[in-house]
């Protein structure tokens, strides 16, 4: 069965026209004003998509603006219930910029100022971005900075004059942080706070109290304490030289009972990083702790029914989200038999 789905091109407009509403509340540039006249002029459904845009976010100021620019289009008789969901329901393929239409919503419990601050004036909206289970994909954000999402996350960007702010919700990211001192760039993960001006790092939450933080490039610093007790200062300065300084080619992981910053070799980095490219590499974890990572690229479960192979050493490199090719890897190279069980769950025992 293919599940691959082809959203229609009326989607990639209103991602577009997201994007101009979030503009347009922050005042246009002379170059984004020109740049917007003609992508208006490129197409009558650019202009139809756009106005629609601005009356479900009810913003009446940018409504104001364009109708002394352009002409607003014949309204046509539509039901706003049927209206509402096509753009949001773009998420479910691969990565895709939602527009916040319907507010936002936290899996995490972040603080009221962080919340109130995403809402705020002095913020601007670049977007969020979201993946599936099993998927990864690249984004090339505004400001040069390069953001790679592993599956099943989630993360909220948003810029203001003097700083860059990225909340994940759930999963991992990587991102090559474009150099700008006058706007560091903080990632909240877990109510942890990671913080840079130009370097590359990688960032999972690994459950409610961990985010394992890796620096591949440069240096990033670690806020002291919780969010709550520290977004005020995040939005509106850097954080103290006091901070715990995380370099390249080192890694820890936050909320751990002893915060201990480590070494990762080479090797290792490219092993944890594997997944960039789709795959996962393994170097001598054992069954059962695999079976954890693999687990987060399929809706396979898999149960481990002989007590004897759960510490059996796994080495080499899968691709992700592929089940098949595992199973046959387990059965020739560790003896581990695997027993069908329904269509989403395997049982593995010995042979």
């Amino acid at each position: 069965m293919n599940n691959i789905i082809d959203f229609p091109n009326r989607e990639q407009i209103y991602d577009q026209a997201s994007l101009w509403i979030a503009r347009m509340d922050r005042e246009l540039s002379a170059q984004e004003q020109q740049e917007l006249s003609h992508w208006l002029n490129a197409s009558e459904q650019h202009r139809a998509v756009l106005f629609e845009m601005a009356e479900l976010w009810d913003k009446m100021d940018s409504l104001a603006r364009l109708a002394d620019l352009f002409q607003a289009p014949q309204q046509t008789s539509v039901s706003p219930h049927a209206r509402k969901p096509r753009f949001y329901g773009a998420i479910a393929a691969s990565l895709v910029l939602v527009a916040l239409v319907f507010g936002w919503s936290f899996s995490t419990p972040q603080s009221a100022s962080l919340i109130a601050w995403l809402h705020s004036d002095q913020a601007v909206v670049d977007g969020v971005y979201e993946t599936a289970v099993g998927e990864h994909s690249n984004v090339n954000l505004p400001d040069g900075s390069l953001l790679v999402l592993n599956t099943n996350s989630r993360v909220i960007v948003k810029y203001s004059e003097d700083h860059r702010l990225f909340l994940l919700e759930r999963g991992e990211l990587n991102i090559e942080v474009a150099h700008d001192k006058s706007r560091p760039l903080s990632v909240v993960a877990g109510n942890k706070v990671v913080q840079a001006v130009g370097t590359a790092f990688n960032v999972r939450i690994r459950n409610d109290n961990e985010v394992a933080l890796l620096v591949t490039d440069g240096k990033v610093l670690v806020a002291k304490k919780e969010v709550q007790q520290t977004i005020e200062k995040i939005v509106a300065e850097r954080l103290p030289a006091t901070s715990m300084a995380v370099a390249k080619g080192e890694k820890v992981v936050l909320g751990a009972k002893q915060e201990t910053i480590a070494k990762a070799d080479d090797n290792e980095i490219t092993a944890q990083l594997s997944w960039r490219q789709g795959n996962l590499v393994f170097r001598g974890e054992t069954l059962e702790d695999a079976l954890v990572e693999i687990n987060r690229y399929t809706s396979v479960q898999f149960e481990v029914i002989d007590e004897s192979i759960k510490q059996e050493r796994i080495a080499g490199l899968f691709k992700a989200g592929d089940v098949d090719g595992l199973l046959a890897a387990l059965e020739q190279n560790f003896n581990i038999h695997n027993q069908r069980i329904g269509n989403n769950k395997i049982r593995l025992s010995a042979k």
